[in-house]
């Protein structure tokens, strides 16, 4: 089911049935994203005329491209090579006419890769708060939000910087909701929040914020591009791959098993522990008195978790709530899980996620490994990679966020 997941947002398949008339004047490919240089890859081996481009992806997601310069950079703290893609990128669409089309190519991934700071800021001062906002427990559209608003290249300001050449944004989105301004934090996508709401966002979570970007929040001149900016009107915008769409590949998985699949949720947010004693609940309620649901079945979920760092362990949304999970259900015989990252990075591991069965408290206990203490130091992918249950896809060259199953045996 993971497996499938995976396969049902591969760029390869999604991006060919949903690319642009030819234009007039000059085609231009951009993007930024975990999925990007596969989609890239995609429009060169479907489009006709002549192109050309850039796209920046997270190392190792490189794809081979002729035509569309491919360029590596850090994720999830940003480094130099992703700025300095980025202030290429603009510099390219720059000085376009009205008869020519720019592709931008977005998924998940791209705030970070796209790292451009607004004047009178650094790339220190980025990587620092996006430090601290992964370690804060920070909703990933708050995260967003400020990303958006200490950025030149984010929050509609790269579809404006293409004016007067039509815009046309292809997405894969790795966020609860679909909302395309969270998707890579919206680099063609006017924003509808302001900087009092990215202030807001730092106050919250206590982030250590250097007083020059406070003052430029509250006197507003990092305010980003809004919905009636002309320059943007006319950009098109399309969801091609969901969560909801790699959930119902999952299900369709099982259905051909026989076995009945229930998609709980797409967009499935709040802690990792939190949500792993939730959905524990809900499966031993179907394990032992068949309600909600008659087992044999399996629960799905996607969206995103979040993991507010108290521990000094490796961490890893997925598998903190695996872990979480795993407590809760306390070696119940009839209830498997996996969890995992469909970009196959979990946290900052190169580790998609791991399996939970219910011989796997029992083993840790046998090994000398205590996973409450592994789960109070957010130590996820040790306790699991001990017991050889990690999964390790490699680059999917996607990103539909979360992915998270639950089987439960008939009795």
């Amino acid at each position: 089911m993971f497996r499938a997941a995976i396969a049902a947002a591969q760029p390869e398949l999604c991006v060919p049935q949903n690319l642009p008339a030819a234009p007039m004047g000059r085609m231009i490919v951009i993007g930024a994203g975990k999925a990007s240089a596969a989609m890239a890859k995609a429009v060169e081996d479907n489009w006709p005329g002549d192109l050309s481009g850039l796209v920046v992806t997270r190392y190792g997601y490189e794809a081979p491209c002729r035509r569309i310069e491919i360029v590596g950079a850090a994720h999830p703290v940003p480094d130099e090579a992703g700025m300095r893609a980025a202030q290429r990128m603009l510099e390219i669409v720059r000085n376009l006419a009205a008869k020519d089309l720019v592709l931008c190519l977005i998924s998940g991934g791209g705030s970070a890769l796209l790292p451009l700071p607004l004047e009178g800021l650094s790339l220190e001062d980025k990587q620092s708060i996006s430090r601290n906002l992964l370690k804060s427990g920070a909703a990933i559209s708050e995260m967003n939000c400020v990303r958006r608003h200490l950025s030149a290249i984010k929050g509609g300001r790269l579809a404006a910087a293409c004016y007067p050449a039509k815009v046309v944004t292809l997405l894969i989105s790795d966020v609860p909701g679909d909302n395309p301004m969270d998707i890579a934090s919206g680099p063609t996508v006017a924003d509808g929040t302001t900087c009092a709401d990215a202030l807001a966002v730092l106050k919250k979570y206590k982030i250590d914020t250097p007083r020059r970007i406070i003052d430029m929040l509250k006197n507003g001149s990092a305010e980003s591009i809004k919905p009636d900016d002309p320059r943007i009107k006319d950009v098109i915008t399309h969801l091609i791959a969901t969560p909801q769409m790699a959930l119902e590949r999952a299900a369709a998985v099982a259905a051909a098993q026989g076995i009945r699949a229930h998609i709980l949720s797409d967009r499935m947010e709040g802690e990792a522990q939190e949500v792993g004693k939730v959905l524990a609940a809900l499966a031993l309620q179907t394990a032992r008195h068949a309600q909600p649901f008659i087992p044999p079945c399996v629960l799905l979920s996607g969206g995103e978790t979040t993991v507010t760092v108290r521990g000094k362990g490796r961490g890893g949304r997925n598998v903190e709530y695996l872990l979480s999970l795993g407590l809760a259900l306390n070696g119940h015989p009839g209830i498997h899980a996996v969890a995992g990252d469909t970009d196959g990075v979990d946290g900052t591991e190169d580790i998609a996620g791991a399996y939970l069965g219910p011989d796997s408290l029992q083993r840790a206990w046998q090994m000398g490994i205590n996973p409450v203490e592994s789960l109070a130091d957010n130590d996820g992918h040790s306790f699991f990679q001990a017991l050889g249950d990690s999964i390790i896809t490699g680059p999917t060259l996607t990103n539909v966020n979360d992915f998270r199953v639950i089987f439960v045996a008939d009795k």
